[in-house]
């Protein structure tokens, strides 16, 4: 019998040249022993991008730093939810160094097996990273080393909307008024409204902070799509200009030929014409 989630779980282990054909060749095995149903999810299987190819192989290769980054991620939707600008912070500056730690690593180990990875292709691995933080249901894929598609870009963590009624939580845990002993009579007295507004506006900065740290890798990533796009676009422009190079050259050829043909056609005609007076 054919397991199409086996059958996954050993396709997307593989590198991407190797992939379509070991797909086909489950699938009719699948529809060779009957299993239509098996046979049509196996061969609806998407052969990975070479980016998500080496986030899954990332994944399957330290299930212990697999499941750190997904903490991480269930960490900073946590803080998005409860508006905690403190954690919000902490979290985001760990999301960028674990975030870039991890596409290196995963550069490493795809050329442990034979493949290099481009700075683009790194820079694609960390977005398919910072989508698996947003996203529980890509994180979930991620885990288990079985991504199809890279998720979509995460925009922050946007979507991860504060629980209702909830406010920006304080870092220090609010504490009952204490009676304040009658100032001495030269000392100055303490200013609790001054130090609650001071307080009050230090939280708002932090939860400042966090915003303009997410917007910032937002407007990063945005950029770094951009560019592999570009690049995308720049290549296939090169190939189509070298094309349209060759299939000239191939139509001036034609054309001299045409040219040849219609010459010797006269040719021949004039000599046919001339044998028949004779």
């Amino acid at each position: 019998m054919v397991d199409a989630d086996a059958v996954a779980a050993e396709l997307y282990g593989l590198r991407p040249e190797e992939f379509t054909a070991a797909r086909d060749a489950h699938a009719a095995a699948a529809r060779k022993a009957g299993q239509r149903a098996e046979a049509k999810r196996i061969a609806a299987l998407r052969k990975p991008t070479l980016a998500v190819w080496a986030a899954n192989r990332l994944a399957r290769a330290d299930a212990d730093q697999a499941q750190h980054l997904l903490e991480l991620g269930r960490g900073l939707r946590e803080a998005h939810r409860t508006l905690s600008g403190e954690d919000l912070r902490k979290l985001s500056h760990q999301q960028h160094v674990v975030v870039a730690a991890m596409a290196g690593e995963a550069r490493r180990l795809a050329g442990e097996a034979g493949q290099d990875l481009s700075a683009g292709v790194q820079r694609e691995v960390e977005q398919i990273l910072r989508s698996v933080l947003a996203d529980p249901e890509a994180a979930d894929t991620w885990a288990r080393g079985v991504l199809e598609t890279a998720p979509p870009p995460a925009v922050g963590f946007a979507e991860v909307a504060p629980a209702p009624g909830t406010a920006p939580r304080p870092q220090q845990p609010e504490r009952e008024p204490q009676p304040q002993p009658e100032p001495e009579p030269d000392a100055e007295p303490d200013d609790t409204q001054d130090v609650g507004r001071t307080s009050r506006e230090a939280e708002l900065a932090e939860e400042a902070l966090a915003l303009a740290e997410t917007e910032r890798e937002r407007a990063r990533a945005g950029l770094g799509a951009l560019d592999e796009r570009i690049a995308r676009l720049e290549e296939q422009l090169d190939g189509a200009r070298g094309e349209r190079e060759r299939l000239a050259a191939a139509a001036a050829a034609a054309e001299r030929g045409h040219q040849e043909a219609v010459r010797a056609a006269k040719r021949a005609r004039t000599a046919a014409r001339k044998a028949r007076r004779r």
